[in-house]
C-alpha cells in the first residue's frame, strides 16, 4: 500500500469500508481523487450527477434507506457550498454519509484565492466530524476516523484535502488504522423497567406513537400493541413500520395525519413514545402519563415531559416488557379507535373515487397503489404531495424515504436515484409536486444516463399549493405560488426517458400501468387540482376563521372532510 498517493489510498480505504458509489461531479479541486476513483471504477461506481446538492440529497436518501454511509464529492468553493442543504439533510435525519471536498492548493490558501472558501467554518454546524487533511501521511487515520465518527454518530463527517495533497505520495510513516466500527447495544436498567410495567399497568386508553426507531421491531411493537389493546399511531419517518390498513394502526398525527390519530390522542391517559422525537407536541395528549423508548437518552423527556424513560432497542426492551405484561381483558378504547379508523378510510375512499377535471391528487395516489409493488421503494418530494401521500397510500411492505426533519422541496428525484442504486431489483417510484420537481428535475438525465428504471409522478397543479393554503389560512391573499412549467412529459422525452402527460381521470390508470412496464426512467406528469386543499385533520378555529370565506363554506357543506369539533 505504500507509496501510493493519497487519492489511490483514499480508494482503498472506502473499498475497505463496503463503500461501492460516490455521487458527484468533476473539477479542478479534485481533479487528482477523479483519477484515482478511475482507476478502481470496477469497485466503486461514480455517479456523475448534475448539481452537487442533487448528489448530497441522494446520499443522504441512500443512507436512510440502506442503513449504509452515503458518499459525495465537491470542488472546492460551489460545489462544496451546493452540498449544504444534503449534508443537513443527512444531519436532521440521522444518516450517516461522507462528504469528500477539495480545496486550493496548500500553499495558496489564506489569501483569497481563486474559489479559496472556508470550508472548515462553513461545515462546522452541519458535521460530527469536520477535518481538513494537510498532509497524505495525515490521511489513512483521518478517513478511517472520519467514517467511523459518521456511522457512530448517525451523522455527517466532511473531509476536505487540497489538490497538492491528494497527488502526493503517501510514505511508509502513514497510521493506518482499521477500518471497523463496533455499533453500542443498549438495554434498558431494570429499575426503569420495573417502573415502566407499573405504568402499564395502570393505562386503561394508552396510544403507541412510533417512529423510524421501530423499524426493526414490527413484530414486538404489533404483540405489544395487542398485549396493551391500545392503538399506533406513526410518525411521518415511521410510515411504514406496520401497513396502513393493519387493525391497529391510526396512521399519522399532526396536519398531515388522521382524525381517528388526533381524537385517540385527545382522549389517551398513557402515552408510549418508541423511537421518535415528534415534534409537534400540541397534537400530543394534554395530559398523560408517558413512556419513551430510545436509544439516545438526549431524546428522553427532550420534547414532552415523562414519566419513565427507557435507553434501549425498540426490538429488545419491547421484548423484555412483554415478559412481564398481562393481556388487558378491556378493549373498549381500542374497538372505539378502530370503529373511527374504519369510518376515515371510507372517507378517504370516496375522496379518491371523484372523477373530475382537473384530477384530484388523492386519486393519483390511489391509482398508484394498485400498480405499486410490495416491496417497492418510495420516494416522497415536500409539499401538499406529502399529505397526499401520508393519508392515502397504504403501505405494505414498501420503504419509504423523505425528507423529513429539513423538509427540502426537491428531494424526491434523488431519493429515486438512490433507491434504484441501492435495490437495483425493485421498483422505484418517485412521487413529487411541481415545485419540488422543478427544483432538482435536472438530474432526471442522471437516471437516464445510468440506466435507472423509475416512475417519477408528478403532481402538476402550477402552484406551489401548500402555501397557498397556509397563505389563505392566515387570512392573507395568495401571491407569489403560481408556477409556469413546461411540459414534463416532453422533458422526460427530450432527456432520453419515457413521458406521459394526464389529464383526464379515465387515462390515469392506463398511463401508469405504462410507465410501470418501462425499461426507462419515465415521468407521469399528471394535471391536478390546483383548489384542493391539504385540509388538517383538526381545523381549528383560528384557521377557519382565516380562511377564504367561500372555501369555509365549503369545508362545512356535505361531502367534505368530517372535521373534529371545533
Amino acid at each position: 500500500m505504500f507509496r501510493k498517493n493519497a487519492g489511490d489510498v483514499l480508494m482503498e480505504l472506502l473499498i475497505d469500508w463496503n463503500i461501492d458509489h460516490i455521487y458527484g461531479m468533476p473539477g479542478d479541486s479534485i481533479n487528482s481523487i477523479i483519477e484515482s476513483l478511475r482507476k478502481v471504477e470496477d469497485k466503486i461506481k461514480f455517479i456523475q450527477i448534475r448539481h452537487e446538492e442533487n448528489g448530497a440529497l441522494a446520499a443522504s436518501s441512500y443512507a436512510k434507506l440502506t442503513g449504509k454511509i452515503g458518499v459525495c464529492t465537491a470542488i472546492a468553493g460551489p460545489g462544496a457550498i451546493h452540498l449544504l442543504n444534503g449534508l443537513y439533510d443527512a444531519k436532521l435525519d440521522g444518516a450517516p454519509l461522507l462528504a469528500i471536498c477539495g480545496q486550493v492548493e496548500s500553499d495558496l490558501m489564506g489569501i483569497d484565492y481563486f474559489q479559496e472558501v472556508n470550508l472548515s467554518r462553513l461545515f462546522d454546524d452541519v458535521a460530527v466530524y469536520n477535518q481538513r487533511i494537510t498532509s497524505a501521511e495525515q490521511l489513512p487515520g483521518v478517513i478511517n476516523q472520519a467514517i467511523r465518527t459518521a456511522y457512530a454518530k448517525s451523522g455527517v463527517a466532511v473531509i476536505t484535502i487540497s489538490d497538492d495533497v491528494q497527488k502526493a505520495e503517501v510514505e511508509k510513516g502513514a497510521r493506518f488504522t482499521s477500518p471497523v466500527v463496533i455499533k453500542p447495544k443498549f438495554f434498558p436498567h431494570q429499575q426503569d423497567l420495573i417502573k415502566a410495567e407499573a405504568l402499564l399497568r395502570q393505562s386503561k386508553k394508552a396510544v403507541i406513537l412510533a417512529g423510524k426507531g421501530a423499524r426493526k421491531a414490527s413484530a414486538e411493537l404489533v404483540e405489544f400493541a395487542e398485549r396493551m389493546a391500545c392503538p399506533i399511531v406513526l410518525s411521518l419517518p415511521g410510515k411504514g413500520v406496520i401497513p396502513d390498513k393493519h387493525p391497529y394502526c391510526l396512521g399519522g398525527l399532526g396536519l398531515i395525519g388522521t382524525k381517528p390519530a388526533y381524537e385517540a390522542m385527545k382522549e389517551a391517559d398513557t402515552l408510549i413514545l418508541i423511537g421518535t422525537s415528534f415534534p409537534f407536541t400540541g397534537f400530543l395528549p394534554e395530559k398523560a402519563r408517558t413512556l419513551q423508548i430510545d436509544t439516545n437518552p438526549v431524546q428522553i423527556g427532550k420534547r414532552y415531559p415523562i414519566d419513565v424513560g427507557l435507553v434501549g432497542e425498540a426490538k429488545e426492551t419491547l421484548k423484555e416488557l412483554l415478559n412481564v405484561l398481562q393481556v388487558k381483558e378491556d378493549q373498549t378504547f381500542l374497538e372505539s379507535c378502530q370503529g373511527r379508523m374504519a369510518d376515515w378510510w371510507g372517507k378517504m375512499e370516496k375522496e379518491e373515487e371523484v372523477e373530475s377535471v382537473p384530477i384530484k391528487p388523492q386519486s393519483v395516489v390511489k391509482a398508484l397503489q394498485d400498480v405499486t409493488s410490495s416491496d417497492a421503494i418510495i420516494s416522497c418530494d415536500v409539499g401538499n404531495v406529502t399529505v397526499w401521500m401520508a393519508r392515502h397510500f397504504r403501505m405494505t411492505n414498501q420503504k419509504f424515504v423523505i425528507s423529513s426533519w429539513l423538509a427540502t422541496l426537491g428531494c424526491g428525484l434523488p431519493g429515486a436515484i438512490a433507491g434504484k442504486i441501492a435495490y437495483p431489483s425493485r421498483q422505484v417510484v418517485a412521487v413529487c409536486g411541481d415545485g419540488g420537481f422543478t427544483m432538482t428535475m435536472n438530474d432526471f438525465v442522471t437516471a437516464v444516463k445510468y440506466d435507472l428504471p423509475m416512475m417519477v409522478i408528478i403532481l402538476n397543479n402550477h402552484k406551489i399549493a401548500m402555501i397557498k393554503f397556509e397563505q389563505e389560512v392566515m387570512g392573507n391573499a395568495e401571491f407569489g405560488t403560481n408556477l409556469h412549467n413546461p411540459n414534463f412529459a416532453k422533458y422526460a422525452e427530450s432527456c432520453g426517458g419515457v413521458g406521459i402527460r394526464v389529464e383526464k381521470p379515465e387515462d390515469l390508470m392506463p398511463a401508469l400501468k405504462k410507465a410501470a412496464l418501462q425499461s426507462k426512467p419515465c415521468i407521469v406528469d399528471v394535471v391536478v387540482d390546483a383548489n384542493e386543499a391539504p385540509l388538517p385533520s383538526n381545523l381549528t378555529f383560528s384557521q377557519a376563521k382565516g380562511y377564504a370565506q367561500h372555501m369555509i363554506k365549503e369545508l362545512f357543506s356535505e361531502g367534505k372532510l368530517d372535521l373534529p369539533p371545533l
